[in-house]
């Protein structure tokens, strides 16, 4: 059939339909390869090639969303086309590349490889609009400002609870044991509670749920320095002080971690 057909009919060459799916994804290979299943007369292939392209390409799309934004960001952006290119590369020379080869030695004519990558750019378009849109629409209600209120009423307390330190310059060990007690203490659990609220909240980013546990984290590691100063001022002794020093550094790399 192709021996006869050679003056009239043309095919899109395997480098022009991988180029076209590295822009355009599944969806532009899947156009290509349906006018070359035509061709050979296979017009039932074409039909399964377009629908393939199509599910292939949302199903990509669904996992790339699905993975999390840390491991994402490491992953170079090329690595993903160049894997579904080659896919496609390796199934368009199972299905038709002997076909296709033949053609090739009896001189046949192929597709202008801009039309390939036009056809890719527009495949290109449409996947683009579709990912606008679904950002768009997936686009929470997260409510920032309550965030950010609540976080200011966490700085507040944190400063109270901090006062400690110039309490303890200023009076006695016992009056110290009470703040630390009555104020203290229930400051960091009440600065606990705050962001057991915020983790809560409809929409809430993945950034933020990452610095809420670094504060908790903080919060806890405060309450337990605060645990271990009453002992050393109940029992008006420096045998604590190793262990307040390794709780500083914790601290501080909690502190650390936010910074970054």
């Amino acid at each position: 059939m192709i021996e006869d057909q050679i003056p009239t009919i043309k095919f899109y060459s395997q480098k022009s339909v991988a180029t076209a799916t590295f822009w355009g994804g599944p969806l532009a290979a899947g156009i290509l390869l349906r006018r070359n299943f035509i061709t050979l007369g296979k017009e039932k292939h074409g039909l399964y090639s377009v629908i393939i392209g199509i599910l292939s390409t949302v199903f990509i799309f669904i996992g790339v969303f699905s993975i999390p934004e840390n491991i994402i960001d490491k992953i170079p952006s090329p690595v993903i086309p160049a894997i579904y290119t080659a896919i496609i590369f390796a199934l368009m020379e199972k299905l038709m590349g002997k076909e296709l080869s033949e053609y090739k030695e009896k001189n046949g004519e192929f597709y202008s490889g801009w039309k390939s990558a036009g056809i890719g750019g527009i495949c290109l378009v449409i996947l683009l609009g579709g990912i606008f849109g679904y950002i768009f629409l997936s686009t929470s209600d997260f409510d920032t400002q309550q965030y950010d209120n609540s976080i200011a009423v966490f700085n507040d307390t944190e400063s109270k609870a901090l006062e400690i330190y110039s309490t303890i310059e200023t009076n006695d060990a016992e009056s110290s044991i009470d703040f630390i007690d009555k104020k203290g203490i229930p400051y960091w659990e009440s600065n606990l509670q705050i962001l057991s609220e915020l983790d809560k909240m409809e929409g809430i980013y993945d950034d933020l749920l990452k610095q809420d546990n670094i504060l908790r984290n903080y919060c806890n590691l405060r309450i337990e320095q605060l645990k271990i100063l009453k002992k050393a001022l109940s029992e008006n002794t420096d045998a604590y002080d190793t262990d307040m020093e390794k709780i500083s550094e914790n601290i501080n790399a909690e502190i650390a971690k936010l910074k970054k």
